[in-house]
């Protein structure tokens, strides 16, 4: 009976250690204190859980494209705030409002997208200062 209850205990503690690597907290990866602005062509989107990712193509100071990956919201909140995943597709300008990764990547965390047509949609970050919605 010991080794049973032993071993559904190390079960437990061995599936919330992997539960809890496969998801990550805003501060582990991003910097709230470098938000960064980017304006350019969509080349794809992923929509899936636990995040959506949203590539787009920007162009450097010197005119050279640049890829770029943003990390947003769960599609069942960016679903609660307007989004679906044919909100954007691929060759839109659209402008991006994030934080940059740690790792010094071309990788950010989605806060809001400013979409073609001007209107600013929340992103589902979960940034400190992020809206709730």
């Amino acid at each position: 009976m010991k080794t049973t209850h032993g071993c559904i205990g190390a079960l437990l503690v061995f599936t919330a250690v992997a539960s809890l690597s496969a998801h990550h907290s805003f501060a582990a990866e991003f910097d709230v204190n470098k938000p960064v602005t980017l304006t350019g062509a969509v080349t794809k989107i992923e929509w899936g859980n636990p995040h959506i990712w949203v590539y787009v193509n920007v162009k450097d100071d010197h005119g050279a494209l640049q890829p770029w990956q943003c990390e947003g919201g769960a599609p069942n909140t960016l679903t609660r705030s307007g989004w679906s995943k044919d909100s954007l597709k691929a060759d839109e300008q659209i402008t991006i409002y994030g934080y940059l990764a740690k790792d010094g990547s071309k990788t950010c965390n989605l806060r809001t997208v400013t979409l073609p047509g001007g209107k600013t949609v929340f992103a589902g970050s979960s940034a400190p200062d992020a809206p709730k919605k």
